[in-house]
């Protein structure tokens, strides 16, 4: 009995350990951002507002240090900002978790230029392990990767490439114009709310699927054929949001949209389920996709 007390204490210990270098820290940056004369409002907000995690997680973990020049400051107006057309969140030595309130987000119009100025808190934990890196592209109107693209239509369909070097399970969630959190993968008749995929082989969900029964019976496991997107505005900006991780895990609670047929949660909802994922699980790897849906 003492020896299993002894034993049970050290593997407490240890998960405790394990758990305190994973601990998240709250961060905040404040950035400006000058984007380009092709660049919509809406994308430059979105735009600003990557690069203030991107600089907040910097401040407080640093950057992967190589031999190019990754950032370049520019001065406009006695304002300073940093121009991140090389820097991504994979050199940047931590991750961003959850977002606490709501960004300040001021965009204006300075000299003919506009300029966006964003605000931004949150939590972010420093990486100490490092995550399974995956291939995934957005597609548009097409399933092989010559279609690969982030800018849809009204009406368009998506799919999405994906390829991981290890086994491991995955999940796909829209976040739409309405900030509601649609699941798209695993798939409506997935009753274990998982979908598990393997290492070196390419998958691209949301088209037709089906397998073989018997050697010649044929079994419909997916008949979606894309992901529909509509626009209701001008223009309409949703992310993409792609879950892999090498550990099982299942989605989040959803309910069926009586509008859309869809599964659906807040986007709140679903941002608290995917930070206590990432809080008890280091390796999972979120990657974000920002699509922009045009009339």
């Amino acid at each position: 009995m003492i020896v299993r007390k002894l034993i049970f204490f050290c593997l407490l210990c240890l998960v405790c350990c394990l758990s305190y270098g994973q601990k998240t820290k709250r961060v905040s940056a404040s950035i400006v951002y000058y984007p380009p004369a092709n660049e919509s409002l809406e994308q430059a907000r979105f735009t600003a507002l990557e690069r203030a995690k991107i600089q907040a997680i910097a401040d407080e973990f640093g950057t992967i240090v190589s031999q190019t020049n990754t950032m370049r400051t520019q001065v406009h107006n006695g304002e300073s900002s940093t121009d991140f057309s090389s820097l991504g969140l994979s050199e940047v030595k931590g991750e961003w978790i959850e977002t606490i309130g709501e960004p300040v987000i001021v965009a204006d119009f300075e000299e003919g230029m506009m300029v966006v100025r964003c605000t931004v808190k949150g939590r972010a934990r420093e990486l100490k392990t490092a995550s399974v890196e995956f291939d995934a592209k957005v597609l548009r109107n097409g399933t092989e990767r010559k279609f690969a693209s982030e800018e849809f239509k009204d009406g368009d369909l998506l799919y999405l490439s994906f390829q991981t070097p290890k086994d491991g399970y995955v999940a796909v969630y829209l976040i739409n114009a309405e900030k509601n959190a649609v699941c798209l993968l695993p798939y409506e008749a997935d009753a274990d709310g998982q979908e598990a995929v393997k290492h070196g082989q390419e998958y691209v969900f949301f088209s037709p699927k089906t397998e073989l029964v018997d050697g010649f019976i044929e079994k419909v496991i997916n008949d979606a054929d894309g992901v529909w997107l509509g626009c209701e505005e001008e223009m309409e900006m949703n992310q993409l949001y792609i879950i892999f991780s090498p550990n099982p895990f299942t989605k989040a609670v959803d309910y069926i949209d009586k509008r859309t047929g869809l599964r659906t949660l807040s986007q709140e909802q679903f941002h608290k389920w995917l930070t206590e994922c990432r809080g008890m699980d280091p390796q999972m790897s979120v990657e974000i996709k920002n699509i922009q849906v045009t009339r």
